[in-house]
Formats: C-alpha cells, sequence, structure tokens
C-alpha cells in the first residue's frame, strides 16, 4: 500500500492507536424487539439521500497504510470522497455513482474506473468496499446476509457482513438517529477505521 505523500511513517500508528482507546459497550444478542427497532431505524435514515460527514481515517493492509482527513459527500448514488493528508495538505478525490468512478490529484491526469473499489485497490492497494461502506458508516446492514450484534442501549454493536467485520464503538447519541462516531471495519490484513468528527443530515 501506498502512504499519503507528506505522511510521517508514524502517522498511521498513532491514529490506530488513539482510535482504539475505546471501551467497547456490553453486547446483547438479537431478538425479535431489537430487530424491529434496527429495522425502523434503517428505514429511518434511508429516507436521508443526502448527507456528509467530516472524519479522521486510518487503513492498512499487509504492506502499507495511510491517513488523513476524509470529507464525504453522498446524494443519492453519487459521493465524493476527499482525502487530505496531514501534513501537506494534498487531497486527492473519488467521486462517481454506482455505474463509474474517477480518482483526481495522485496522479497528473484523472483516472477512471468501474467502480469505487476497484479502482482504490488497482491505484493505492486499498481494500475498501465503498459501496457497503455507505451503509455500514451510518449503522445500516448493506444489501445482503447480515449477522448483528446489540449493545446495551439497542444500537449495533457489530454486524458480520460480506466477509467484513463492522465494529461500532461509539455513538453521537445528540442526533437522531443516533449516528455511529467510531467505526472499524476488517477484512483479514485489511482494515478500515473512521472517526466520525461531525455529521450533516438534512
Amino acid at each position: 500500500m501506498r502512504r499519503l505523500q507528506g505522511l510521517p511513517a508514524w502517522a498511521p500508528v498513532v491514529l490506530m492507536a488513539m482510535l482504539l482507546a475505546s471501551c467497547a459497550a456490553p453486547r446483547l444478542k438479537p431478538d425479535s424487539t431489537l430487530l424491529s427497532a434496527q429495522a425502523q431505524r434503517e428505514r429511518e435514515l434511508s429516507t436521508h439521500s443526502r448527507w456528509s460527514l467530516a472524519a479522521r481515517l486510518a487503513i492498512s493492509g499487509p504492506q502499507d497504510g495511510g491517513s488523513g482527513s476524509l470529507a464525504w459527500t453522498q446524494d443519492g448514488s453519487e459521493y465524493r470522497f476527499a482525502v487530505s493528508a496531514p501534513v501537506t495538505g494534498k487531497t486527492w478525490t473519488l467521486s462517481g455513482d454506482g455505474e463509474r468512478a474517477e480518482l483526481s490529484g495522485l496522479h497528473a491526469e484523472p483516472v477512471a474506473g468501474g467502480d469505487a473499489a476497484t479502482l482504490l485497490q488497482r491505484e493505492l492497494g486499498w481494500n475498501v468496499p465503498v459501496l457497503e461502506l455507505s451503509s455500514w458508516v451510518r449503522g445500516l446492514r448493506a444489501a445482503g446476509p447480515a449477522r448483528i450484534v446489540f449493545r446495551e442501549d439497542g444500537l449495533p454493536a457489530e454486524f458480520a457482513q460480506l466477509g467484513w467485520k463492522i465494529e461500532y464503538r461509539d455513538y453521537d447519541t445528540s442526533i437522531r438517529p443516533a449516528l455511529p462516531r467510531r467505526i472499524f471495519a476488517s477484512n483479514g490484513v485489511y482494515k478500515v477505521r473512521l472517526a466520525v468528527q461531525h455529521w450533516d443530515m438534512p
């Protein structure tokens, strides 16, 4: 994997330690009441097709990793995923929809691909399931079967889906429905960490 230009070698390690310094809440097995409440929460959040977030991002894999500031905007199937290195301020942007993806700022000219996950894997060596992450980051299950475990307060504590384990270590409960603040996703040696600083969901 490539490190973001200008990023010190120790920065991803420091960010990982910061993100992992949180306590896991007690967990409950799903029952009909919890599953019904989650389904209602998912229906409510799914009505918000436009949303954005600002976060700290850390990604690691078998060879290298990267981290930076993330500005993510979503409007239906259209997305803009901008990552800035903390030292140089250099930004690369991933944008597109369900049928196309374009990565700009990494090379002299933008590069395109059929989907965001394939493009990131090809250009950065990052394994990031962008389509599914747009659901997971809001505490929603993506399409397809999923195993779910709940926190004591009834919010999702963990999903297991499509080979990924998604853990929710903290929520912003000042907004309704509550939205995740710390999301840890892993698939074998691949890890994606998000510490959300701000949500905007009209």
